[in-house]
């Protein structure tokens, strides 16, 4: 007997009989003798008909009211999946993010898991109930609904492993794992059996759309037991943990690749020891993340900064570097569209030189123009045009043959 936590995304349970194959998944396991705890996201394109409703009544909506809107969304999927279990003959019982006792950070649209209290869900457990928890929601110290950004259902369902030391946590989405590459668009992306958390963490960081990066965090850091499977097929995923070995002493595990990037450069900086925390500081201090950052000297006392944010933060990042503009000073801000960033990731690139090389080689061989890098002991990230994206991401998966390695068994 053990503890298991299941999450089931959107695609899982985008209809009432998709619900009922997840009812079934789960008590699979409950009748193994397992206690279960069941995290589902909104049904199918829920969120996106919500946000749609919204921006059909205004441009700019406020973000607390876009939280207590799209927390709607999982509530309707909790409390039908309780149904179908109790339907199945089943003890279930549904809770909201904040019932569950999750506590986060008093931030809109994308908050982070500060403390979960977790003795109800225990108690609901001890009671022989199946818990299903509402993903991607929880509740601040002074009780404004949140939500937890992209992929925060993932993010739910490690955390609360971590917070009932849980003995693993499958991650159910409709692909059977974790892949090479994204298998939509690259043709011979292969399954991975398994992966790293570091290696891991990189391909969520860098547009890998099947786990959360913070969900990984979360994993890593508690040292959960993670599998990303399908909640169609019959069928072992990928299993994420501390260490995993090279298959066949593959140097590049992953390619993946992220669109509607941004770079914007500030101009005429002062060349001082401050100025780089005054700009980045009035960034975080609003909640706008920066991913790749290069500064380069203009003259004795000038300098430019570059940065790329994702495409729907530029006009809250110009806002922010306008307000702040005396104090940070400088002489203009540009700002560059229709980009995207390509990486490679992989631990065996520590101990293997002119990986680098090779990439910047193969990206140029598709004539497409790299504008910024970004590198990390077992990535390298390249800005390019966003019509060359899809183009590099294939030339990268062959020229690494990441299709052609022979996947091996997991017992």
């Amino acid at each position: 007997m053990g503890l298991i936590v299941q999450k089931f995304g959107g695609t899982s349970v985008a209809t009432t009989e998709r619900i009922r194959n997840v009812g079934h998944r789960v008590l699979e396991e409950v009748n193994k003798g397992h206690q279960a705890v069941v995290v589902v996201s909104a049904m199918g394109k829920t969120t996106d008909q919500l946000v749609s409703l919204a921006n059909d009544l205004s441009a700019y909506p406020s973000k607390r009211e876009m939280d207590m809107l799209l927390a709607t969304g999982e509530q309707v999927t909790i409390s039908l999946l309780s149904i179908a279990l109790q339907e199945m003959g089943h003890q279930a019982v549904s809770l909201t993010g904040w019932q569950a006792g999750i506590q986060t950070e008093k931030v809109f649209s994308n908050a982070r898991i500060t403390d979960i209290d977790a003795s109800k869900i225990q108690s609901l457990l001890n009671e022989n109930q199946i818990v299903i928890v509402a993903g991607f929601q929880g509740v601040s110290s002074d009780g404004e609904i949140t939500t937890l950004g992209r992929g925060g259902s993932d993010t739910t369902a490690v955390a609360l492993a971590a917070a009932l030391g849980a003995d693993r946590c499958d991650i159910y989405t409709d692909v059977t794992g974790v892949y090479t590459s994204d298998p939509r668009y690259v043709k011979d992306a292969r399954k991975l059996d398994r992966i790293s958390y570091e290696e891991m963490l990189e391909l969520a960081h860098l547009g890998a759309g099947v786990l959360h990066p913070r969900a990984v965090e979360f994993a890593k850091n508690y040292q959960i037991p993670l599998e990303v499977r399908s909640s169609m097929e019959r069928e072992r995923g990928t299993i994420i943990e501390e260490e995993a070995q090279m298959e066949n002493g593959l140097v590049v595990r992953g390619v993946a690749f992220e669109k509607n990037v941004t770079r914007m450069t500030l101009f005429g900086l002062d060349n001082s020891h401050a100025t780089l925390s005054k700009v980045f500081r009035s960034l975080a201090e609003n909640h706008i993340n920066v991913d790749i950052i290069i500064q380069a000297n203009t003259g004795e006392k000038k300098s430019s900064l570059s940065f790329t944010i994702h495409d729907e933060d530029v006009q809250n990042t110009l806002s922010v570097l306008e307000k702040y503009s005396n104090e940070i000073g400088f002489d203009k801000v540009e700002s560059e569209t229709g980009l995207a960033k390509v990486s490679i990731v992989g631990a065996g690139m520590i101990s293997n030189p002119g990986v680098a090389a090779r990439m910047f080689e193969v990206i140029e061989g598709i004539d497409a123009a790299i504008k910024m890098v970004s590198t990390s002991e077992i990535k390298v990230s390249a800005v390019i045009e966003q019509e060359k994206m899809l183009d590099a991401a294939n030339a990268l998966h062959a020229a690494f043959k990441l299709g052609e390695v022979a996947a091996t068994s997991v017992n």
